[in-house]
Order: structure tokens, then C-alpha cells, then sequence
């Protein structure tokens, strides 16, 4: 399938993967010849190999025979349903199994269709459309649910997720991690004055020009509710993420936000700035609470600044 960018070149979208467990060598011929023109097919001939290749290659969509020697399709859906890296992967039966009650315990057993040999290939075509299609609505959802409608940042639950994914890494290899959190001056007066119409046109205006001012693919913006916003500097330390927020909160002060009626308005920013070094012993809510006490360190002392929490 082609797609146009938002210049207006096609270009393709990326196949989905198809993962194939079966042990006849027949009907993965065959279901290779429907489906390899549209997806990108890998095989596994038994439920053990197709269990660890799911794994490794996380793929779209798992179609898995029934009737096989050593762990059949019933014990490698289960296997697969217990795993947390392919719990959620949707699984197609494809068996010569037809009574009612084996079509029952596959669905039971968490399977997402069940299609019966002699299959049609049009049946089958469809049959992995259709779940396609309702994976890419699941993912849309999620998506959704991990954006900000408002300003189109991530939300707060994106950033804890990030957040958690991020301290990991830097657990592993012993780097430094910072975080700014970051308060608009005085915006309930913002509000008063032009309306909360344009108060929402003036937020969506910082979160851009926060999130403009972000270089690495590892720096992470997000809005963490009203007017605070957040973010999360990996590999970074201390002396840095202090100039990084200096930047952020100069760039602010020193660019008014105009409105489309021409009308103008100037802002400014306090921002809190933690760095840790984390271990396994280290909270995340401690990392996030000093850098919240350093933002209303910096309120405190007039707004407009950058104050940076230090560590005893």
C-alpha cells in the first residue's frame, strides 16, 4: 500500500509481520503465496521455535496450526498468553479441527479468529485484514491516550512511562539523568486578561517552542498538566541541563506570543532543575519531588528563573 507524505511523494508503508507456526510444509507454501505480497511472513514448524521467534521478532499477528507433534497450537497459545512480550499479540488458528467445542477452546484460550483447512485464500486474506485493521485501532487509541489534545505533547502518562524507561537505562550504565520542570509566570493572569480561548492558543504556543528547543531524538517534552511542563534529559549533568533550561526560559521571555488578531502578550517561565546519578536504590519519586521543590524554590524567589536542586 502507498501512502503520500505531507510533501505529496508517495512512498510505501511499512508491511506489517506475519509469524507463521505450522509443521506442514504444505500450508506454509500456501500461506506464504497469500500473504508474503503484503506482509512481511516469518515460519516457525513448531510451537516451542514459534514461541521464541515471537519474541525476538514481535510481530503483528501470530496464525498458528493446531494439531502439531510435541506442544500443540492449544499449549502454544497458552505459553504465548502468559508471556508478557507476546500476551497481547493477536493469534489466528488455522486448523483441520472443525466440531464446535475446538473452535470454542481456541477462542477461549484467547484466540482472535478461527479459520478451518480447507481454507480459501480470499477467506484468509480477509480474515488477517480485518485483524490489522483492529490492531491499528487499538494502536491508535493508545496513542491517543499517551497525547495531550491540547498542545499534541505527550501526557503525563507518556512521561512516566518514558521516565521509568529512561532510569532503567541509566541504572544500567551508571549515567547521569536530568529533569526540568518548568511553571508559566503569573498565566491565571493570562487568562483574566485575554480569555481562556486564547489563554489554550497560548499554551499550545510555549509547548512548541519548549519542544522546539529539544535536540536529541533521547530528550523528552511533555505537558504535566495545566501550565507546567516537563522534561526529561537523559545522559545529561548537571552544569548541562542548568543551560539548557537558561535557554528555554531566555527564549521564552525574550519572544512574545502574538495572537492572528495582531495582539501580543509576553510571558516568562520558572523552571526546577534536578540531576541524579541513579542506583536500584534511588526513587523516581524522590528525583521527581527535588525537582519540583526546586520550580517553587524558584517562584518563590521572584519567578523567572532557573533553580537548580542541590543534593547534600
Amino acid at each position: 500500500m502507498n501512502i503520500s507524505d505531507k510533501t505529496g511523494v508517495m512512498r510505501k508503508q511499512k508491511k506489517h509481520t506475519i509469524l507463521i507456526i505450522d509443521d506442514s510444509d504444505v500450508n506454509i507454501t500456501a500461506l506464504i503465496r497469500i500473504l508474503s505480497p503484503d506482509y512481511n511472513t516469518h515460519i516457525a514448524m513448531s510451537g516451542k521455535e514459534g514461541i521464541e521467534l515471537a519474541k525476538s521478532i514481535s510481530p503483528d499477528l501470530i496464525i498458528l496450526d493446531i494439531v502439531m507433534p510435541d506442544m500443540d497450537g492449544f499449549d502454544t497459545i497458552v505459553a504465548l498468553k502468559k508471556a508478557v512480550s507476546t500476551r497481547y499479540i493477536p493469534v489466528v488458528f488455522i486448523t483441520a479441527l472443525s466440531k464446535p467445542e475446538d473452535e470454542t477452546k481456541g477462542l477461549l484460550l484467547g484466540g482472535s479468529d478461527y479459520i478451518t483447512k480447507p481454507f480459501s485464500p480470499e477467506v484468509v486474506k480477509q480474515r488477517v485484514i480485518n485483524q490489522i485493521r483492529i490492531l491499528e485501532y487499538i494502536k491508535k487509541i493508545e496513542q491517543l491516550n499517551r497525547i495531550d489534545q491540547l498542545t499534541s505533547l505527550p501526557n503525563r502518562r507518556s512521561f512516566h512511562e518514558r521516565l521509568l524507561s529512561e532510569w532503567k537505562l541509566a541504572v544500567r550504565e551508571k549515567t547521569p539523568i536530568s529533569l526540568l520542570v518548568m511553571d508559566l509566570d503569573h498565566f491565571k493572569k493570562c487568562n483574566e486578561t485575554f480569555g481562556h480561548l486564547l489563554g489554550d492558543i497560548v499554551l499550545q504556543k510555549v509547548a512548541k517552542l519548549i519542544n522546539g528547543m529539544i535536540r536529541r531524538p533521547t530528550d523528552f517534552s511533555a505537558r504535566w498538566g495545566g501550565e507546567e511542563f516537563i522534561v526529561l534529559l537523559p545522559k545529561t549533568d548537571s552544569e548541562s541541563a542548568q543551560a539548557i533550561a537558561e535557554f528555554i526560559r531566555s527564549s521564552i521571555e525574550n519572544k512574545p506570543i502574538t495572537f492572528s488578531d495582531g495582539l501580543t502578550t509576553n510571558l516568562t517561565i520558572s523552571i526546577g532543575v534536578n540531576t541524579q546519578n541513579p542506583t536500584k536504590s534511588c526513587s523516581m519519586n524522590d528525583f521527581l519531588h527535588y525537582a519540583d521543590d526546586a520550580l517553587y524554590s524558584a517562584k518563590r524567589n521572584g519567578r523567572n528563573n532557573v533553580t537548580v536542586h542541590i543534593h547534600d
